[in-house]
């Protein structure tokens, strides 16, 4: 029996019963005596339980309640282990989407801080040991994620204005919310878009305006969002699914060896050090953007037109620079 289902089980002995003694206590428990001092040491003095011994009666019992907080066991018990999981958690979430979380969590929070006992690390300390260190996040705020996963979780379609960077252009859209993806440092919605009348992914701090409705949203099953948009490699989604095979030098191999690009690719290490990875990817943009990352310690072997993609925008940077005189 772990420490939370001791506090537990002591909590309902005493509530179930006027009296306990010290051998009901321990017979009940399977414990020593030394381990039970220590369970009702630190009910008392970490959730002012009013526990007290009756000599008179020969055992413990739940006597009138303390002064200060109110005696209450938490209704989620976690070891100190899981305690700092959950603090470390909820700095990562903080800083994905700060503000967001914080209101809603903090009555947790002080609670866990309590489990976490004096002895361990504080909150304060977790989250300045812990650092999340973002590139490429976008700097115009997501002001409507608030409302947009009140939608996603209530069900509701939303009305928005959205901008396309691509097209630079402001459409007017009526979306019902399916799934929220956080990637690349940016937060995503996937919706069934009603004008399109297909299954869209929108970059949330695209959204220039946002209207809750009340229509309920229409519903997408998850093996339909993942055929449309897990598929393939990256944000862009699509069922046309093709393989990139892809030869990584021997010195990018030690480390794109243990990288993951897509839940279903298969790679494998060449006999001359060189690693061959197959990828499976719906639209070039972004697998052809990872590829030129890696500059000259990638080749793209198949298929033909992605190699031609990648070898024509190596040629117009190429152009750029031959074209510009250092100074």
């Amino acid at each position: 029996m772990s420490q939370t289902e001791r506090f537990y089980k002591i909590d309902q002995l005493l509530q179930s019963n006027k009296i306990m003694s010290r051998q009901q206590l321990l017979d009940a428990l399977q414990i020593s005596w030394a381990t039970l001092k220590r369970d009702l040491a630190f009910l008392k003095e970490r959730f002012n339980a009013p526990i007290v011994y009756d000599r008179d009666a020969g055992g413990y019992r739940f006597s009138t309640p303390n002064t200060g907080p109110a005696y209450e066991l938490p209704g989620l018990w976690f070891s100190a282990e899981e305690t700092c999981a959950l603090l470390t958690m909820h700095s990562l979430l903080a800083e994905l989407e700060p503000g967001f979380l914080t209101p809603h969590v903090q009555p947790l929070l002080s609670r866990l801080e309590a489990i976490l006992g004096r002895d361990q690390q504080s909150f304060n300390q977790v989250t300045q040991r812990i650092r999340l260190v973002r590139t490429g996040i976008r700097r115009k705020g997501s002001k409507y994620f608030s409302l947009i996963s009140r939608a996603l979780l209530e069900r509701k379609r939303i009305k928005v204005l959205h901008y396309s960077r691509e097209k630079d252009e402001r459409l007017d859209r009526l979306l019902s919310p399916q799934r929220l993806v956080f990637y690349r440092n940016n937060w995503y919605l996937e919706a069934w878009c009603h004008a399109r009348q297909a299954l869209r992914r929108f970059s949330v701090d695209a959204f220039e305006t946002v209207e809750l409705l009340g229509q309920d949203a229409q519903d997408i099953s998850q093996d339909d969002l993942n055929e449309q948009f897990d598929a393939g490699y990256g944000i862009y989604g699509g069922k046309d699914v093709q393989i990139a095979v892809l030869r990584f030098s021997e010195a990018s191999s030690r480390w794109v060896a243990d990288e993951e690009w897509h839940p279903n690719q298969v790679g494998s290490l060449d006999p001359d050090g060189t690693y061959t990875l197959r990828v499976p990817f719906s639209d070039s943009r972004e697998i052809a953007m990872d590829i030129l990352r890696l500059g000259h310690h990638v080749e793209v072997i198949e298929p033909a037109f992605l190699r031609n993609e990648v070898r024509a925008e190596t040629e117009r940077m190429s152009s750029v620079y031959a074209n510009t005189e250092c100074q």
